[in-house]
């Protein structure tokens, strides 16, 4: 599976990525988990990305879910799983570039989806591909 995202990814143009690999809560062996890295970064070189400076996180997505769903005022350092979880958004936020948001065009939004609210009326939500808006606008 991880290949075939990989592949996609690639594909797609996708231009920078991170990986988290999940589940790890279930493998006892450290090893393992080192080798799985090094077969994930090997395929990563292997579709063209850069395997050896791509970041790599590892943990638990469904426990550091659990933990938040009991305690959701839980510290980012109170629990390992949830750690984990920011680590990786730490990644994210480190190695995958802002996109160039073209501000000074006018505002175009693509309209994805139209929803009816109670109490607010319809709702267009949607992606902003150029342009801004101010409060009120």
């Amino acid at each position: 599976q991880t290949k075939e995202h990989i592949l996609l990814a690639k594909q797609v143009g996708v231009p920078s990525i991170v990986v988290f690999l999940n589940k790890t809560d279930q493998v006892d062996d450290e090893e393992l988990l080192e080798l799985v890295e090094l077969e994930v970064r090997e395929t990563l070189n292997q579709y063209e990305f850069p395997g050896d400076e791509i970041p790599v996180s590892s943990g638990s997505a469904l426990l550091a879910l659990e933990a938040l769903i009991e305690n959701p005022q839980i510290g980012e350092n109170e629990n390992n799983w949830v750690k984990k979880i920011y680590d990786l958004m730490d990644s994210v936020d480190k190695y995958i570039p802002l996109p160039d948001r073209e501000t000074d065009k006018p505002f175009l939004m693509a309209v994805e989806n139209v929803v009816s609210i109670t109490g607010r009326g319809t709702v267009a939500t949607g992606r902003v591909e150029r342009g801004c808006l101010s409060v009120g606008e």
